[in-house]
């Protein structure tokens, strides 16, 4: 049986999605989805101070967290253990404890699926893949292999170096062993486990592999398949990268996104007393503004249009955050929108 290896390497600052990536072993996670989630948790930590805090959403405690922004992405795109958790926990119902935690101690190093690694603003897996252990840093040309006799004094040091050590003690998905299971990951980041073993330098990657389109229907021409719906030219997912598959499902929201753009909405003067709203602005920057509670939700988009080069904007607020461009003629007081994080992104 021939094993695969994905990971990962590292783009900008995001190597808490790369971390989460290596060690499911698939493409699960974007920044997008990861930047969702952290926005839910701000919001339920300012829902939670505003209810248990004596003047709700006027108190000192609510505004000054509402100043200081994300407490779970920074302005680099570097998450929080609580999102890295957050989402191992929605999408693959897998726990992500410290492993310092009570109870954990008397659990076998080696015995566990793989650890999530933090020291700083970095982050990294260690995942066991067919009875070996793989470092899958990120910033690593390649996987390392970690044997048995080495794992428990990696972490060890790992741990006396300052870095905290997050654990899953097993249900990770299985490694990859078959074609279909190599969809999962994009294709330049599976490497070939034998030749990884055997140390050779031009190890195979998915992208290498010469056996990869055989019986995936491809043209004679060399062209790729072509859809059913429209006859354009599609590449499959598996070889999409991070921006080309961000696109594609951002023109599938706008497909189903009511737009109101006919209509404009002029932008006053912010007022001395109103209510706070807290944004992330489509490049990624934060702000806090103030409304009155009857002004219209279109006020807001024109607010951040302003602040984005008066460019067509997507909004989303809530829990999880839903499009509200269908409230645009509600009041901020009707669309409950007081005291809200609203995400931003550019509509293309």
């Amino acid at each position: 049986m021939t094993y695969w290896v994905y990971h990962e390497r590292q783009e900008a600052m995001l190597c808490g999605q790369h971390a989460l990536n290596n060690l499911v072993q698939a493409n699960a996670f974007t920044p997008v989805s990861l930047a969702e989630i952290a926005g839910q948790l701000d919001q339920m930590e300012l829902n939670y101070m505003a209810s248990n805090n004596e003047g709700g959403v006027s108190s000192k405690d609510y505004l000054k967290r509402l100043a200081e922004g994300s407490g779970n992405v920074d302005e680099s795109g570097n998450f929080s253990i609580e999102v890295l958790r957050s989402a191992l926990l929605s999408r693959y119902n897998i726990e992500l404890p410290n492993i310092r935690q009570q109870g954990l101690s008397k659990v076998e190093v080696t015995t566990m699926d793989g650890f999530i690694c933090n020291r700083s603003a970095h982050w990294f897996a260690i995942r066991k893949i067919n009875d070996r252990y793989w470092n899958l840093n990120s910033t690593l040309e390649r996987p390392e292999v970690i044997s048995h006799f080495r794992l428990a004094a990696e972490v060890e040091a790992l741990q006396n170096s300052g870095y905290s050590v997050f654990c899953v003690v097993d249900s990770l998905p299985p490694p990859c062993t078959n074609e279909a299971m190599m969809d999962q990951g994009l294709p330049k980041y599976w490497w070939k486990e034998e030749d990884l073993l055997k140390g050779k330098t031009n190890a195979m990657t998915r992208a290498d592999d010469p056996w990869k389109d055989v019986g995936s229907g491809r043209r004679l021409d060399g062209g790729g398949k072509k859809s059913g719906g429209t006859g354009q030219p599609t590449k499959p997912i598996s070889e999409m990268s991070e921006e080309e598959m961000l696109q594609m499902a951002m023109e599938a929201s706008l497909e189903q996104t009511p737009q109101n753009d006919t209509v404009t909405y002029p932008l006053t003067e912010e007022p001395a007393d109103g209510v706070k709203i807290q944004f992330r602005m489509p490049d990624g920057t934060r702000a806090v503004r103030k409304f009155l509670e009857s002004d219209v939700v279109g006020t807001i988009y024109s607010y951040v249009s302003s602040k984005s080069d008066d460019r067509n904007v997507e909004l989303r607020a809530g829990f999880p955050p839903k499009d509200i461009s269908s409230k645009k003629d509600e009041t901020i007081a009707e669309a409950k929108l007081a005291g809200e994080m609203i995400h931003g992104r550019y509509d293309v």
